[in-house]
């Protein structure tokens, strides 16, 4: 399989529904890298929902956590699911032998809803109708599904307070132990503590989460071995070097504090140990800001104090809006690297902070690359008009399959058409028999033509159902396709359609393509266009 060149999309509105939908086309190669001439590997390149012109940025900002730092889901999630289960039963009285369960990383998936309430996992298609349902790890069946969520009358927004979306992969460990706190809880309903409802056991989880993000248990052991955590790529210090050689500003906006990200950062920019960790890595960004709180730093009226970090101590000093204020003694609010150049390290603060620290004088000329749906791209879009890309790792994989399959989608979209050509000669044949006037015996054929073409269709239908889950269950033997729902984008693929203005598996992509490129959409099609589609 070659999969260094680029797929035809049938519809620039949504990519993800239409990649295979236009297999005779030939593929084309893209030529849009910096050495020019050369072959991108279809899993590496970005992926447009809306234009952006590379020239009319001045400024590229990335998050650090599962963005510039892919952490390792079968060794980090790990840690942080073992670290949840020590605070539940230490901390929060559950029983001694939550100790014993083990955590499955695969299970979990991007893009679900978790029902507090009633303890379900669903997963909806763009429209939020339930596709698949599971009461903790327990199909539901057609009825049940249907009963709950199916109302046309009153249609659920599914938004907290009663629902959590599982739209960060920090979020599937804690995912997947609400859902064997549900199988627990419906088996064994003395055990839990004070008779938890499953509300109550989704906000423990969370409690016991943020206990273990506060104790510093997880980031200690990141700190003390990178490498088993977090995944080695090579590619990220010359997509930096490339974005600043083109004349860019380059910034850091994360969460975690200082002494963290020093850390992981210069994991990814070239020290592997504790001993050799330095300050090198800072040649790469203009601005670097830490423990920023987001999405809450993306909020114009935030009104967050803006510290200086300085680096060697971690010692938080006062600045006027990012201007250094005066210290006693000779300390020194900024650090200088290699000579000349000063860079700039923070806490806290607003995005008006960065805005003036890098001269912004319009959002829209700021391109900002996160994992986060709500914490990074949402917020920095919808109230900023930041232009964004979202990291999405998992798309690696769908691709290759969504490839490897083209054939067995093909046959799908036959065998569907196949039940749609059948149902409605079933309903000509059976509108005849109620208005026409027939005879006998013309009766009696249309009649038989109907029992025969019904069981044609019955046929057609349990092959092409069976069909579908088998291809389903290539994705994800549960879940399915990441960007789907049958046919159907999921829930997670219109998000990312909304408000993702460019979507690739991972952000060292960015090198792979000119800094100057014009990123197009392909032309959106309406269903009735889509048939007949210019050659």
């Amino acid at each position: 399989m070659d999969r260094s060149v680029g797929t035809v999309f049938g519809d620039s509105s949504s990519h993800i529904q239409h990649v295979d939908c236009i297999d005779d086309v030939q593929k084309t190669c893209i030529w849009s890298s910096p050495e020019g001439g050369q072959k991108i590997d279809i899993r590496k390149q970005i992926f447009c929902n809306r234009s952006l012109n590379m020239k009319n940025i001045i400024a590229v900002g990335f998050d650090m956590d599962y963005t510039l730092a892919q952490y390792k889901p079968e060794t980090f999630e790990s840690l942080a699911y073992e670290g949840t289960i020590r605070k539940l039963v230490y901390d929060l009285g559950y029983p001694q032998e939550l100790l014993e369960w083990s955590f499955d990383w695969k299970y979990m998936v991007r893009g679900l809803v978790l029902d507090k309430k009633r303890g379900n996992i669903l997963k909806m298609d763009r429209h939020k109708y339930v596709k698949v349902a599971y009461h903790g790890f327990r199909e539901m069946s057609k009825e049940n599904k249907v009963g709950t969520y199916g109302s046309t009358l009153i249609r659920d927004s599914f938004d907290e307070p009663d629902y959590a979306l599982i739209d960060t992969l920090f979020s599937l460990a804690e995912a997947y132990l609400f859902a064997q706190l549900v199988d627990f809880k419906d088996k064994n309903p003395g055990k839990v503590p004070r008779d938890a409802d499953y509300a109550h056991m989704y906000k423990d989880v969370r409690a016991a989460v943020d206990l273990c993000h506060r104790d510093g248990t997880l980031k200690r052991m990141v700190a003390k071995d990178p490498k088993k955590y977090i995944n080695d790529d090579t590619c990220i210090v010359p997509m930096l070097k490339l974005l600043r050689d083109s004349g860019r500003s380059t910034f850091l906006v994360t969460n975690s504090l200082w002494d963290y990200t020093n850390v992981v950062m210069n994991f990814l920019c070239g020290s592997r140990t504790l001993v050799d960790c330095n300050f090198d890595w800072l040649q790469y960004f203009d601005v670097v800001i830490t423990g920023s709180a987001k999405p809450s730093f993306f909020h114009e009226d935030n009104r967050a104090n803006l510290f200086e970090v300085e680096p060697e101590s971690g010692m938080l000093l006062n600045t006027d809006n990012g201007t250094p204020m005066p210290q006693v003694g000779n300390m020194s609010p900024t650090l200088s690297l290699k000579g000349n150049k000063t860079f700039r390290v923070f806490q806290g603060g607003s995005v008006g902070h960065l805005h003036k620290l890098l001269s912004i004088e319009s959002s829209s000329q700021v391109l900002y690359v996160g994992d986060h749906i709500y914490g990074d791209i949402l917020r920095s879009k919808k109230v900023l008009g930041w232009r964004t890309m979202l990291v999405v790792p998992e798309l690696e994989r769908e691709l290759e399959l969504l490839w490897e399959l083209r054939d067995t989608r093909k046959q799908l979209r036959l065998l569907r058409n196949e039940r749609d050509l059948i149902e409605d000669q079933i309903h000509h044949l059976k509108w005849s028999l109620k208005f026409d006037t027939l005879n006998i015996d013309e009766n009696q054929k249309i009649s038989s033509a109907i029992v025969n073409l019904e069981s044609q269709r019955d046929q057609v239908r349990i092959t092409h159902q069976q069909a579908q889950r088998d291809c389903h269950r290539k994705f994800h033997n549960v879940w399915g396709q990441l960007m789907k729902t049958g046919y159907q984008n999921s829930r997670f693929a219109h998000q990312v359609e909304r408000f993702a203005c460019l979507y690739t598996s991972q952000v060292s992509n960015l090198g792979f393509y000119s800094p100057d490129k014009y990123y197009r959409p392909n032309e959106d099609f309406m269903p009735h266009e889509f048939h007949i589609l210019p050659l």
